[in-house]
């Protein structure tokens, strides 16, 4: 039998994967946000279990063109993302940022996000289950 990845998986059951970036009409971001009950491994975690009962919309993972980081890409994204939930009926979106206040992390590392970005974007922190990993959420 074939496995299917994740995303091929999204895709055939007419889903949206997350939503892309363009500079000129070139793709240099993307953030995937769906439903948090698509993420099976969120449920998973120790760390990124839910909160409480909510129905929330999840942001998990950006990914940004080496040559258009630290240029706003991220935080377009996340807001962005915010009104493709609220647009698919979300009344609440989280993230899972990393928080980068005391040591910053290589780019790579980054790729749930930053919480000075979510903070920037009107997100606030719900609970901390480690020391560098908050969960946030905003009401839409």
């Amino acid at each position: 039998m074939e496995r299917k990845s994740m995303m091929n998986k999204i895709l055939s059951d007419g889903g949206t994967p997350g939503i892309l970036a363009y500079i000129a009409e070139k793709p240099v971001g993307w953030c995937s946000i769906a439903p948090r009950s698509e993420f099976i491994l969120l449920e998973r975690s120790r760390i990124l279990k839910p909160v409480d009962d909510k129905e929330v919309w999840s942001i998990v993972c950006f990914y940004v063109n080496k040559r258009h980081r630290r240029q706003g890409v991220m935080s377009g994204l996340i807001y962005a993302s915010v009104e493709f939930a609220k647009s698919q009926g979300a009344r609440v979106v989280e993230a899972y940022p990393i928080d980068t206040a005391n040591g910053g992390y290589p780019d790579p590392y980054a790729y749930t996000g930053i919480l000075s970005a979510f903070k920037e974007a009107g997100f606030s922190e719900v609970t901390r289950r480690s020391p560098k990993r908050p969960i946030m959420r905003i009401r839409i």
